[in-house]
């Protein structure tokens, strides 16, 4: 049985600028109705990607296809009219000098009338047809742009961080609505961020950028929980590490011994753990809970800085067997006051272990 064909295929893209490599060697498939993100700090790439896949920047050398037709390769450039795709970029690029309705009909096309009112009412604007763009929120702006660029019926969406000049208060909401308009048009979607959050809230599949290449891929579960490296791990949210030293594929840290297997002895090693699965008990006269196998051998310290964070609180533990700072999340609000000796546990099921950056020769990491 013949393997369906991916709405977008980019391989083994390159793009150089004055000889240096923006993008490395990126290869990555999109399947109808599926929405990709391509994640990465600026500079990562991510936007010179997206427009090679529009047409509107060339490819060095490799190729792309969309639906299995070369539009981008050796001696192939479609331009971008030819590619039966969408663009949603931050600035939406609505014309001033037209209706909402009309800047919708314009990337309809003639005879579309009941297209264009479909798509308005969709969007929730139905009663905003004839606004001109100064007279739309923001987040109205941006609903005429999707409106607009799906009119047309593309095969493929290219959207360029889209929501960043959105209110906080609004993202969410025209983020779901978006996507789910999406979802139902079967578009292929791949849309670029640097927010883990939009890419975590948004994507089927999350492809991590850094430095020109992807350097890890999957579901947002499955990243989130499963980083590559440290780099990544910190990417998504904010994370502790703890130094050690191998010896006889173990490495021993206050709050116990961890294994680490294929690392030869003397490699310096990097555990990561984030703040919200730090486990907190109370000091009782110098002694804090038993070891256990999940949680570890305890470690005590005393409070340095304690904040509420909304919905959960920040202890910050300043640690007394190096004076090192680990982060803390508590849910609900635990305000101890700075100097409070407190013990942290560490659960092992949600340590990372990597080898230090420049050591390191692996590309995964090694879950205790």
């Amino acid at each position: 049985m013949a393997l369906p064909t991916p709405r977008l295929e980019l391989r083994d893209l390159v793009c150089r600028f004055d000889g240096m490599p923006v993008v490395d060697g990126l290869s990555l498939e999109l399947m109808p109705g599926q929405v990709t993100c391509l994640l990465g700090p600026s500079g990562c790439g991510k936007s010179t990607t997206l427009r090679m896949a529009a047409g509107v920047e060339h490819v060095t050398s490799g190729e792309i296809r969309i639906d299995g037709q070369l539009v981008a390769g050796p001696g192939v450039h479609l331009p971008p009219e030819k590619r039966a795709i969408g663009m949603m970029f931050q600035d939406f690029a609505l014309f001033p000098h037209l209706t909402a309705e009309a800047n919708v009909a314009f990337g309809a096309g003639s005879g579309s009338e009941a297209r264009v009112r479909d798509l308005l009412a969709r969007v929730g604007l139905a009663d905003k047809a004839r606004k001109y763009p100064h007279q739309l929120s923001g987040g109205e702006q941006q609903r005429v742009a999707l409106a607009r660029a799906l009119a047309p019926r593309p095969r493929v969406m290219l959207m360029d961080e889209p929501f960043s000049g959105l209110d906080n208060r609004l993202r969410d909401g025209i983020r779901d609505d978006t996507l789910e308009i999406l979802k139902e048009e079967g578009t292929a979607v791949l849309l670029v961020t640097h927010e883990p959050d939009e890419a975590m809230r948004m994507a089927d599949q999350i492809a991590l950028m850094r430095r020109g290449r992807i350097v890890q891929q999957g579901a947002p579960y499955n990243i989130y929980n499963n980083p590559v490296d440290s780099e990544a791990a910190g990417f998504f949210s904010d994370i502790n590490i703890l130094h050690g030293v191998v010896k006889d594929f173990q490495c021993e840290t206050p709050f116990g011994k961890f294994l680490c297997p294929n690392l030869r002895d003397e490699a310096d090693v990097e555990i990561i753990i984030r703040p919200q699965h730090l486990k907190m008990d109370f000091d009782r006269n110098g002694s804090g809970p038993l070891p256990t196998p999940s949680d570890g051998v305890p470690a005590r310290g005393a409070v340095a800085r304690a904040r509420f964070m909304g919905h959960e609180s920040l202890v910050e533990m300043r640690m007394e067997h190096d004076g090192s700072i680990l982060k803390a999340t508590i849910p609900g609000v635990f305000l101890p006051r700075e100097g409070t000796k407190l013990w942290l546990s560490l659960r092992r099921d949600r340590c990372f272990v990597f080898p230090c950056k420049a050591q390191s020769k692996l590309s995964n990491p090694l879950l205790n």
